[in-house]
Order: C-alpha cells, then sequence, then structure tokens
C-alpha cells in the first residue's frame, strides 16, 4: 500500500522517533541451559558491551540505551559507568536482577520458605535500586524463576504472600521518575507451578502495588497458539504496559531474534502498539530486546534484530486506520481483514532505507556493520582475559 506525502512524512517521523534498547547479556557468550557456544571478539567486562551497543546505535539510529543484568554488569563504579556510556553516545536503560543462579535459590527467591533466602533475594533487588539511582535508570526489569517441581514441595498461597511482599518493600524504594516492570513466564525452570506464570498474575500484583508498577511481556515466555497481540491490547486500555522483551521463539523461551519464527505475530503486535498511539514517547512503553544469541554472531544478530522490529513498526504505521475502522464498523469482514494484510504485505525497505538516509547514516546497517571491520579488529583487540556469558 501506498501513503500520501503528508502521511509518509508522519511514518518517517514516527520511524525517527523510535527506541529501541538492547541488552548487554546479548553481547557475551550466551546459549542454552545444554550448551553455550563460545566466540572470539566478545566484550570481556560491561566497557566492551557499551562499545558493542554503541556500534549497534551508530548503526541503526535507533537504539541509545543498554540494558544492564546485576551480577553479571557488576563494576565498582556505577556512576563511571554511565559517564562511559554517555561518551558512546548511550546510555544505561533497564537494570535487572539476577536472583536465579546461585545454590541459594534452588527453592526460589523472594518466594522461597527460607525467611534467610527472601531476605537475601530482597537486598539484591533494593541494591539495584540504587544501580538505577547511580545510572540514572529508569526502569526496574523485574524476573522470578521461583517455583515448584512438585506437588506438595510448597504452599502456592503463601509463595503468593511472599512474592507480593518483596514487590511491596520493593517497590517503596523506588524513587520519582522510576518504575518496575514485573515480567511472568509460562515454565521454566519450574516445571509444576510458576509463582509469575502468565500475564494476570503480573498485572494483579501490578494493580495492587499502584502506579509505578507494570507489567513485562516478554513474546518468548507464552504457550503456543497464545494471542500475545490481545494481552498487548488489554494491558494498553489499562495503562499497564510498561514494556516489552521483545525475541522470537518457536515451542518455549528460545530467545530468537524478534520476528525470526513468526514476524506477522510482530507485526500484530505493533498493530496493537500503533492503534493505542503508544508507539509515542508519551506512552511510557519500554521497547527492549532480550535475546541470547547461541551460534550467530552478536553485534549483527542485535542490528538484524532491530530493523526486525522497525521493519513490523513501518508496516503497521501504514495501515489505514480509517479505511480499518470503517470496515469494522460495517462488519465488512474481509475488507477489514484485507486492509490489515495490504500494510503487512507492504515491502518497507525502501522506506526504511529513505529514514536512515534522512538521518544521516546507512541505508544498510547490516552492510555498514561488515564494512567496518569491527568483527575482526575486536578479535585481536579482545584477546585474552574472561570473555563475558552467563554468570559472567
Amino acid at each position: 500500500m501506498t501513503a500520501n506525502a503528508s502521511g509518509k512524512a508522519a511514518v518517517k517521523a514516527a520511524l525517527r522517533a523510535q527506541r529501541i534498547e538492547t541488552p548487554s547479556w546479548a553481547y557475551g557468550n550466551s546459549g542454552t541451559r545444554f550448551k553455550v557456544f563460545a566466540q572470539e571478539g566478545v566484550p570481556r567486562n560491561p566497557y566492551e558491551k557499551i562499545d558493542d551497543a554503541a556500534l549497534v546505535h551508530q548503526l541503526t539510529g535507533v537504539a541509545p540505551s543498554i540494558a544492564l543484568h546485576i551480577p553479571w554488569d557488576k563494576v565498582d563504579d556505577y556512576a563511571d559507568l554511565a559517564a562511559y556510556a554517555r561518551d558512546k553516545g548511550i546510555s544505561i536503560g533497564a537494570i535487572n536482577p539476577n536472583v536465579f543462579q546461585e545454590d541459594d535459590y534452588k527453592l526460589g527467591s523472594v518466594c522461597n520458605p527460607d525467611p534467610a533466602v527472601r531476605a537475601k533475594a530482597l537486598d539484591h533487588l533494593l541494591e539495584c535500586v540504587d544501580i538505577m539511582d547511580a545510572t540514572g535508570s529508569t526502569i526496574l526489569s523485574l524476573w522470578f524463576a521461583d517455583g515448584l517441581n512438585y506437588p506438595g514441595q510448597d504452599s502456592l498461597r503463601a509463595r503468593q504472600d511472599r512474592l507480593a511482599e518483596a514487590l511491596a518493600a520493593t517497590y517503596q524504594r523506588l524513587g520519582d521518575g522510576q518504575r518496575m516492570l514485573l515480567e511472568y513466564k509460562l515454565f521454566e525452570p519450574a516445571f509444576y507451578a510458576t509463582d509469575i506464570p502468565d500475564w494476570g498474575t503480573s498485572y494483579a500484583h501490578c494493580v495492587e502495588l499502584g502506579d509505578k508498577a507494570q507489567v513485562l511481556v516478554d513474546t518468548g515466555h507464552h504457550a503456543p497458539g497464545t494471542n500475545i497481540e490481545f494481552i498487548v491490547a488489554f494491558l494498553l486500555r489499562q495503562g499497564k504496559l510498561g514494556g516489552f522483551h521483545f525475541n522470537s521463539r518457536f515451542y518455549a523461551d528460545d530467545d530468537l531474534m524478534v520476528g525470526a519464527a513468526d514476524p506477522f505475530q510482530l507485526f500484530r503486535i505493533m498493530h496493537e502498539i500503533v492503534q493505542a498511539g503508544a508507539l509515542d514517547a508519551s506512552a511510557n512503553v519500554a521497547f527492549m530486546l532480550d535475546q541470547c544469541h547461541n551460534i550467530e554472531p552478536k553485534v549483527p544478530a542485535m542490528i538484524r534484530s532491530v530493523m526486525n522490529v522497525q521493519e513490523a513498526t513501518a508496516k503497521a504505521l501504514l495501515v489505514d486506520s480509517d479505511a480499518l475502522a470503517k470496515a469494522q464498523a460495517n462488519g465488512d469482514v474481509l475488507e477489514a481483514n484485507a486492509i490489515l494484510m495490504d500494510a503487512y504485505n507492504t515491502d518497507v525497505r525502501p522506506l526504511l532505507a529513505e529514514v536512515r538516509e534522512e538521518m544521516g547514516i546507512d541505508p544498510d546497517p547490516l552492510a555498514a556493520y561488515r564494512r567496518s571491520g569491527h568483527a575482526e579488529r575486536v578479535r585481536e583487540e579482545r584477546k585474552g582475559g574472561q570473555a563475558a556469558g552467563w554468570g559472567a
């Protein structure tokens, strides 16, 4: 489909203003619970992760922040880390606590039956709010691996009480302009019952907490066939959609590049965002990537993911909203669907190339990356030391 001159200008303006946050952990060695395949040239510390994230922003123009995972990105001076990021042209984004990798958390973290373990987990959550203060971050991104493997292992109700208590304590510590996003996950590592298994559980806790608590939708954390765009539409209506962890999956939490498995689903999600006016920064919806590239090279995979979100967004912006509303009001099922499919089937790559040229960057970010020599350079520069990765 095509847009008139004023419509095309508005689409371009929206695409230029889009912001997509990349995750620090995606730049290090990562993979599955079975194997992490090491790659040459990956960052050895958070500063080198920032270098790679800054390059992704330089080449795409829309990725100006990097999320941190603590303690994977632990440093002595977080203010210095934030200053380093600013010097590189990006900022520190969401802070992600880690309460799932230590032996103490075998039976859970904030839901653990042991009060001492719960206290340890809460201390870490509060520490991460301190890191938010030091870095200027405005988002605390919470995910808990807590759950049960066997019926009768623990009290389901008591675990919800413990979760609510920890969330409330963390919520009270948030400062002005800060918010907490509560993620959910259908299963894994808990296989019988997960303490936050779905958007409804997260939503209920966020409603109880207040305006600074919102739901975080990870697109890989649902059962096959789940209508994620319905969840997005409902949470937008309630003012409780805090943001996304964009990735892609075929079966479970595969953490593939966003849009790899089902680009049409990504388009449908972005269509709900655009129709609700939530692409605008004032809507306060955080568009973040959460990926663990196992076999593909890190930086170009991240560039491709950013581009996939851009393409889905561009298509969503091209939907003829007036015509769609008319068809819906008239009950014209085929026409309404055709209008949506018209936009989805549009090749938006030339449009995005124009947008990038107008932003003063290369119209083909991946080609620009290949010409940059970055991969070859970091293979030499980052020899020696301990490569960053899961738990490092």
